[in-house]
């Protein structure tokens, strides 16, 4: 099968503080030859990461640049390795040009429509490659001007997923990579932020740890900070059909956010270079 998309592969918007929101799972747009292929269900996009940028509207106060996917991570997932290679290895996980749903059931229509390895390297030089070119460029930016760069991947995700966890998920999932993309200090700061959210519930590297963005570019040694936030949707909207954002809802948890993106920005600030 061939791959064409008219779309851009992301939308940016470049901030003055040294901090960078990534959204890598929150486009929807799905090309229609390939829409096509898809069961009913899959053209739906349900796995997506939904109305993050409407969720995080208090970026631009921070000063921060924003990164957001606009395909559906059906099309491709820009979190994973480009040779995509399991990041829980053992775990059920979805692939780089993913191929079920979350809940198991198949994404296309005919298995012989199952994309193969021409497909997969035409959306990876499309979609991922532009995206992690750009994530990679605006990182060094920051630091080359300030020293230093925080990096916040934002995710959100069903709070039961029975593929992936038991039970219902804790709300906040703050991830460093087991302590190896940002400082131990700072994930500290941020946990105890998240702990102190009631009622939400909170938890550091437990089932989600980063995926390949945090483990790739943060780099505290390099002066790149990475933290990857994977919050349950029930913290802001409705997690089924037509997913719609609640804002009521969302008012409770978004103040916790804020103060966690803050206490990242204010970290970073702290380790500029003299005169910055």
């Amino acid at each position: 099968m061939n791959f064409h998309t008219t779309e851009p592969p992301f939308i940016f918007r470049q901030g003055v503080s040294p901090l960078l929101i990534s959204m890598p799972h929150v486009g929807t747009y799905l090309p229609p030859a390939l829409a096509a292929r898809l069961t009913a269900e899959g053209q739906r996009v349900p796995d997506t990461d939904w109305h993050l940028e409407r969720l995080y509207d208090f970026a631009d106060a921070l000063g921060a640049s924003v990164l957001v996917a606009t395909h559906s991570r059906f099309v491709i997932d820009l979190n994973r390795p480009p040779d995509g290679a399991s990041l829980y290895p053992g775990q059920s996980v979805t692939g780089l040009c993913p191929v079920d749903l979350f809940d198991d059931q198949p994404l296309y229509r005919d298995p012989a429509d199952v994309p193969a390895d021409a497909e997969i390297t035409a959306r990876r030089q499309a979609i991922w490659q532009p995206y992690h070119a750009q994530l990679a460029q605006e990182l060094a930016r920051l630091r080359d001007l300030h020293g230093v760069a925080g990096l916040w991947d934002a995710h959100s995700i069903r709070s039961v997923v029975p593929r992936f966890f038991e039970g219902r998920l804790t709300d906040l999932n703050l991830g460093t990579a087991d302590g190896a993309s940002c400082d131990p200090g700072l994930a500290a700061q941020l946990v105890s932020i998240a702990t102190r959210a009631a009622p939400y519930t909170a938890v550091l590297n437990g089932r989600f740890k980063g995926g390949y963005i945090t483990r790739q570019y943060g780099n505290p040694a390099q002066g790149i900070h990475a933290v990857q936030l994977e919050l349950t949707q029930c913290s802001y909207m409705q997690e089924q059909w037509p997913f719609q954002y609640l804002p009521e809802v969302a008012a409770g948890v978004q103040p916790h956010l804020r103060r966690m993106l803050q206490t990242l920005l204010d970290f970073v600030q702290s380790r500029q270079r003299p005169g910055r």
